[in-house]
């Protein structure tokens, strides 16, 4: 857990991950240089329960070089993430570890979550896709991962090289985007992690929306060896389900279409997973149709049938 001037909410996420049901883990804590009590409060947890190790860096280093700090000092079989002003429900690492164990081909889980206001009183569920495939489309296209709910067996995390040092902040989809090609990606469906809504985040100030849309044109970049202005413009109106005209949809169709045939050369998801992608991006696309288009495409499943694939749509 990275902490980074974060005493107001600090002893909540401490307490949580005390609380856990699974209690064979060492927590490990590293102090980013901060100036306000946030080092006085871990020594008083540390000084309590033998579990905690607190490590400190006297100059600001960033979100991903604070948690390759403390992944390099870990010695457990799996790397649990956690934020310094989110809570962990306790049965969160019991349920992770579990999963791992019985499911080898998966390297990295996680879990949906619950967004709440900073007294923790929930404003809504927030739902991400539980297989592969989709949590790969969902990079660019939609809800993806809860980074600080991630758990991944420390041997891959250190084969891919940790979270991107270079990146201060954003730094777990950029790290995700490299998980896709080595292991088995998951999320459980179960909402075991409370992100909490409060004034003081990065990621809703103009910066931190302006840092976003940076990694998006990187992470486009990386899969076209191009990142097209008009294309991450079009990707963003899906993945925000605004509604689209139809020479747009004819856009922003090719656009998708590109995205998962340049995903499976990228070894993030297999051939085998074309069918079900092109099935969400139709679900998905009908989503961003006129209402009329959209209730009669609801008729036309209900009367004539079709594909009763299970598909997750988050």
């Amino acid at each position: 857990m990275p902490v980074y001037n974060g005493e107001r909410f600090l002893a909540q996420a401490i307490e949580s991950i005390l609380a856990q049901t699974f209690a064979d883990f060492e927590f490990i804590i590293v102090d980013d240089g901060s100036r306000d009590r946030s080092a006085e409060i871990i020594r008083s947890y540390e000084a309590r329960d033998e579990r905690i190790r607190f490590l400190r860096l006297e100059r600001n280093a960033g979100e991903s070089a604070t948690r390759n700090h403390g992944i390099d000092a870990a010695t457990g079989a799996y790397i649990a993430a956690m934020d310094c002003d989110d809570v962990s429900l306790p049965g969160r690492l019991e349920k992770q570890v579990n999963f791992l164990r019985a499911n080898p081909e998966i390297g990295a889980l996680g879990t949906s979550a619950s967004l709440t206001d900073e007294d923790l009183k929930p404003y809504y569920t927030y739902a991400v896709p539980e297989r592969h495939a989709h949590i790969a489309y969902n990079i660019l296209l939609g809800r993806s991962v809860v980074g600080a709910s991630l758990m991944i067996r420390r041997d891959i995390l250190n084969a891919v090289g940790g979270y991107d040092p270079s990146r201060k902040r954003c730094c777990d989809i950029e790290l995700i985007s490299r998980l896709l090609c080595e292991t088995g990606v998951a999320n459980l469906p179960d909402s075991l992690y409370l992100y909490r809504m409060h004034d003081g985040q990065w990621g809703s100030t103009p910066k931190g929306r302006r840092y976003w849309a940076e990694l998006k044109s990187r992470l486009l970049f990386r899969l076209w060896a191009e990142a097209p202005q008009a294309s991450l413009d079009r990707i963003v109106r899906v993945r925000g389900l605004e509604k689209i005209n139809w020479l747009e949809r004819r856009r922003v169709k090719r656009d998708i279409r590109r995205l998962i045939d340049s995903m499976i050369a990228a070894k993030w998801v297999t051939p085998d997973d074309r069918d079900f992608l092109f099935e969400v991006m139709n679900r998905q696309l009908e989503r961003t149709s006129p209402r009329l288009w959209q209730m009669f495409c609801h008729w036309r499943r209900h009367h004539f049938g079709g594909n009763d694939r299970k598909v997750e749509y988050h």
